[in-house]
């Protein structure tokens, strides 16, 4: 059994990485797995060094999204492979920085190790899936499907 009250770092438990109120509306299970908490884990550390970067040490990052269960993540019309099912994403705004365009130019030009940065319009897509690619693209919405071009964003 995993608990949710589970800190993972000094700023971000396992409940912030795992909340979904479309879980809860749905009546989905969005509990992680063991393995998937070891992701999260790594998640975390990952946003504890955005938010050194930004200089946000006593202002929050909020998330807006992380772990996804499959079943979670069909129900948001996810990417199939996405990121956020293995616990390696996080989508989330830091309005006290400034617009999600200027935190990802931000993390695009550090040298935070990511394998994903994504410019969303409203909001902020990490991943520290392992591949750490860094990749920055930027999402363009049309009629409420995206699609992504890289870079865009410096």
């Amino acid at each position: 059994m995993v608990n949710k009250m589970t800190q993972l770092t000094p700023h971000f438990s396992l409940d912030e990485l795992t909340r979904s109120d479309t879980a809860v509306r749905l009546g989905i299970d969005n509990t992680p797995s063991p393995e998937i908490v070891a992701n999260l884990q790594m998640l975390a550390y990952g946003l504890e060094k955005v938010r050194f970067l930004l200089g946000l040490l006593n202002r929050r990052i909020i998330i807006s999204s992380g772990y996804r269960c499959s079943a979670l993540n069909k129900a948001l019309h996810g990417a199939e492979n996405s990121a956020h099912m293995y616990g390696y994403a996080a989508d989330f705004i830091c309005p006290d920085f400034g617009t999600p365009l200027d935190i990802v130019k931000k993390i695009a030009a550090s040298d935070i190790k990511f394998d994903q940065i994504i410019q969303e319009g409203t909001w902020v897509h990490i991943s520290f899936d392992p591949k750490m690619r860094r990749q920055v693209l930027t999402a363009h919405f049309n009629n409420g499907v995206a699609s992504y071009t890289i870079g865009g964003v410096m």
